[in-house]
């Protein structure tokens, strides 16, 4: 590692991993959200979906995908008003979802599988910012980029392992001191409204 990443760079990438992927944005308000809703094992596979999906983003970001957009750039504009539009029928979801032990004539919303949560993170606009920021902040030499690429998505599937069990675990905890429905609804209701604020600044930038 220490031929083409010094520990000190290892050290930068891991703060700026972690703390972008900590941060309050679409993949943690939901994951929150599903916690709240589902409870922590019907949210694993939303975990999952996140822990593996967007390190593997950043990798075909690293690998070429990142050139496309700088000379088409008007792709990456297309993407973020797809992942905006959809993130605003997911806040829409979100604040109409329901306890996992309610059940209402048979129907009931269901929490992500892996799946639908890997494929999610290619509409979403903050994994987008942050894997293309990543690459080109931290993919420091030609020889090595290849190595250098996989070491940035490793760190990001570390600090993603991190961040979304804290995010689920936290909607758990919220769930504990909710004794009813209403409350429920009321705290999905809030998640939405984050969940939109959390993409105001790509909107506006």
């Amino acid at each position: 590692m220490e031929e083409f990443y010094t520990v000190a760079m290892i050290i930068s990438i891991a703060t700026f991993t972690i703390s972008t992927v900590t941060t309050p944005g679409p993949n943690n308000i939901m994951l929150l959200s599903s916690g709240l809703t589902f409870g922590y094992k019907k949210t694993i596979p939303h975990m999952s979906g996140i822990i593996v999906g967007f390190p593997f983003m950043v990798v075909l970001v690293g690998l070429g995908m990142g050139v496309i957009f700088e000379k088409f750039p008007v792709i990456l504009s297309i993407l973020k008003i797809v992942g905006i539009l959809y993130l605003f029928w997911m806040a829409f979801k979100i604040a109409n979802n329901t306890s996992a032990y309610e059940v209402n004539k048979g129907q009931k919303s269901e929490p992500f599988t892996f799946f639908q949560a890997a494929i999610f993170q290619w509409v979403n606009p903050k994994a987008w910012i942050m894997a293309i920021t990543a690459i080109s902040i931290f993919v420091t030499a030609n020889e090595n980029s290849y190595l250098q690429v996989i070491t940035i998505a490793f760190i990001y599937f570390l600090s993603s392992i991190i961040s979304a069990n804290s995010w689920a675990f936290g909607g758990v905890v919220l769930k504990k001191f909710i004794k009813n429905e209403s409350s429920v609804k009321k705290l999905n209701i809030i998640m939405a409204v984050l969940l939109i604020a959390s993409v105001l600044p790509i909107i506006f930038e």
